[in-house]
């Protein structure tokens, strides 16, 4: 009965996703838009977009293939579990490594296609009304929601069954640890995404805004800014691509931590042993219906309709888990063999309940932090005024404060849930907190369509008040994608943390002593590669920004009548400048946080990498929850004062603001979401790798203790 759920919902979710992505397709350019030259200067902008967007795509995939097939052969070949002797896992680990990859690399170049689709007809159902630029906008954000909910419930079930079917008679723990392969591959794309298009999205945004903004004093998305298109381009690949590569792996992760911890107790139960990923597949109906249920007719309403439907799935998943909880798990207290005690089915209800609450918790303290209609981002706009030394200032101040009840929250999570289910707790905590990614996903990915609805208004002179509606839809995405990265840390944390509880189960380390000079050792390792992978994407968004404002600069230099709109700026130089960097310098990082835990593992042991993963997770948690936040403020501050508030436009004060928003854009679309995966990857590659570590690793650690 579990598997027939677990399929039917699989399918639902990708009926789901076609349905929405028929209702986008249903809205036609040509008709909507005012005159023929109006649909043609549309689809004109709107195929540049979509071009750059699917060539840097394409471009980022052919070197991830590369990785992927390297990386494959290094797992196939490290990983030799003696306990398993007539079964090498690394060979069939290899194999879900890849399919894992391949389905994350799949829900993003789905996503990627809808919402090049859905912005300019967002554009053109704005001409109608808010109220069908706002449907059309979610709909191609929903897309991306349920293609991705449904091809990682398909692709982990399809995987379980295959090693059923080809490894008879292996026990459940042998197959949840060779699973685990599948989250490594969507994580390991996933990182490459999230900083390859977080570069790609911060160079160019940064480039358009210094030298469009405040240098040349054009406004924002203006076509004779040279880099508008690399702009536009960047919101997709990074908030869609990059975001839905981020929550698959998440989704991947912790699903298969809390089956592989479960696998002890439930060798003989396949219902309970399938129960983390069935309780995920209620997020999706609970999504559908959070979706279907609110709409928005006036400005008023936008943002509470993001809001509601978030909270509509959020109750609905939470009833329907616990009927599907009581269902599937024994009626009678069990045993998860990690000297927890007996489990009652109620107790691992309250754990997943925990991380599902957590989560709105967290999405509603991001806004309360980001959103300029409260007092922090207000604040932050207030001190533009003398400067932009105090802007950046405040912008900073407010998030390191806003990381403080979010890291009480998910300690209070962490307790809840070891208290309810120990470890298994943890992971289950996590797929609670992911349970609603459906219509998670579905609002942060109508941020950048409508982002990309309101550029091509502009660029396309639809006239001021399409504009105004289409910044109406863009001021509420804006909020909704800080909800959605501040969404994005909590269950990171989690899941890493439940990842770290399978490693830890699977080394057999029955508990981590932090006086133990080795372990102590791996803390300040893990909390300095916090730093060195914040710095390096920093970096990395600064060079490839110093080189396209040298080519904006240039464009306005060099090419006569462009300022006048008499010429066509080149934006294909823009776009290439952008793909060629954020593909150079994604490099680095990504094979830093990949190859770290293998190395430490092998070189120091099990014990210095669990300390290391320790360490990486809380800082790099404080770390990303404080500079998405600040990045966010910075961005909403701006926005504030270009709606009028203190001054308004053109005055010190914007210039001020859009200065902070260039400093907080690599914050909050680059290293702050990056961070969430180095946590996962690190700790899925210390699971997968387990078997190796503990039976090859701490070369030098023996040659210390010896």
């Amino acid at each position: 009965m579990v598997v027939e759920l677990i399929l039917g919902s699989g399918l639902a979710s990708l009926g789901a996703a076609a349905y929405f992505n028929m209702r986008v397709q249903a809205v036609s350019v040509e008709s909507g838009a005012a005159s023929p030259e109006e649909s043609e200067r549309l689809l004109k902008i709107a195929k540049a977009i979509r071009d750059g967007a699917m060539a840097f795509l394409f471009r980022e995939y052919k070197t991830l293939a590369v990785f992927i097939v390297v990386f494959a052969a290094v797992i196939g070949f490290l990983i030799d579990d003696p306990s398993t002797p007539d079964v090498r896992e690394g060979s069939y680990s290899a194999v879900a490594f890849i399919v894992g990859a391949i389905t994350s690399i799949l829900a993003g170049f789905i996503g990627m296609r809808t919402a090049t689709a859905g912005n300019v007809r967002t554009a053109v159902s704005a001409r109608e009304s808010l109220e069908k630029g706002f449907v059309t906008a979610i709909n191609a954000g929903a897309v991306m929601g349920f293609g991705l909910s449904g091809l990682a419930v398909l692709g982990m079930l399809a995987c379980y069954l295959c090693l059923e079917k080809v490894l008879p008679g292996q026990s459940p723990h042998t197959i949840m640890e060779i699973l685990s392969g599948f989250g490594l591959g969507g994580s390991s794309v996933a990182l490459f995404a999230r900083v390859g298009g977080g570069i790609y999205t911060k160079a160019a945004d940064v480039g358009a805004d210094l030298v469009g903004k405040v240098e040349a004093g054009i406004p924002e998305d203006d076509p004779r800014n040279p880099a508008v298109i690399a702009d536009n381009v960047g919101d997709n690949v990074g908030d869609v691509a990059g975001m839905g590569a981020d929550l698959f792996g998440s989704v991947a992760e912790s699903t298969c931590a809390a089956m592989v911890i479960g696998a002890i107790a439930f060798h003989d139960n396949p219902a309970a042993l399938l129960y983390p990923l069935a309780i995920s597949c209620l997020g999706i109906p609970a999504s559908f219906l959070g979706i279907l249920a609110f709409k928005a007719k006036s400005e008023e309403q936008v943002q509470g309709a993001l809001k509601n439907m978030l909270i509509l799935a959020t109750v609905l998943m939470a009833v329907m888990g616990y009927f599907l909880t009581v269902k599937l798990l024994p009626a009678e207290p069990f045993d998860l063999g990690l000297k927890t005690g007996p489990v009652t089915s109620t107790a691992v209800y309250l754990a997943f309940l925990s991380g599902l609450v957590s989560g709105y918790l967290i999405g509603w303290l991001t806004e309360y932090f980001t959103s300029h209609t409260y007092g922090p981002t207000r604040e932050v706009a207030e001190s533009s005024k003398t400067g932009t030394a105090t802007n950046i200032i405040y912008g900073l101040a407010l998030g390191y404060n806003s990381a403080v009840i979010p890291s009480l929250l998910i300690a209070a999570t962490v307790i809840i849930a070891v208290s309810q289910a120990g470890m298994y707790g943890i992971a289950l905590s996590a797929i609670g907190m992911l349970g609603t990614i459906s219509v998670a996903l579905t609002i942060d990915a109508y941020g950048p369509v409508a982002d990309n609805a309101g550029g091509l208004a502009e660029m396309a002179h639809m006239g001021a008040d399409i504009r105004r509606r289409t910044d109406v839809l863009d001021a509420a995405g804006n909020t909704t994608a800080a909800m959605g990265k501040g969404f994005a840390i909590g269950s990171a944390a989690l899941t890493a943390l439940a990842l770290f509880s399978a490693y830890v189960t699977q080394c057999e380390l029955t508990s981590i002593d932090l006086l133990d000079p080795w372990v102590m050792a791996g803390l300040m390792v893990g909390g300095a590669l916090t730093c060195a992978f914040s710095a390096m994407t920093m970096r990395s968004v600064g060079l490839a920004a110093l080189a396209m404002i040298e080519e904006v600069r240039r464009q306005f230099r060099t090419i006569p009548g462009l300022m006048e709109g008499t010429a066509e700026a080149e934006y294909a130089k823009c776009v290439d400048i952008a793909t060629a960097a954020s593909l150079r310098e994604m490099l680095r990082p990504g094979l830093m946080v990949v190859f770290t835990p293998i190395l430490v593992g092998w070189l120091f042991g099990e014990k210095m990498l669990a300390g290391v993963l320790i360490g990486a997770l809380v800082t790099a948690v404080i770390f990303a929850i404080s500079m998405a936040n600040s990045g966010g403020s910075w961005d909403n501050a701006k926005k504030y004062i270009e709606s009028g508030a203190c001054g308004g436009r053109g005055t010190e004060a914007h210039k001020a603001a859009v200065v902070g928003d260039t400093v907080g854009d690599p914050f909050k679309d680059t290293s702050g979401p990056a961070l969430n995966i180095l946590i996962k990857l690190m700790a899925i590659i210390s699971l997968v790798f387990a078997p190796f570590v503990h039976n090859m690793g701490g070369v030098i650690m023996k040659m210390f203790t010896h």
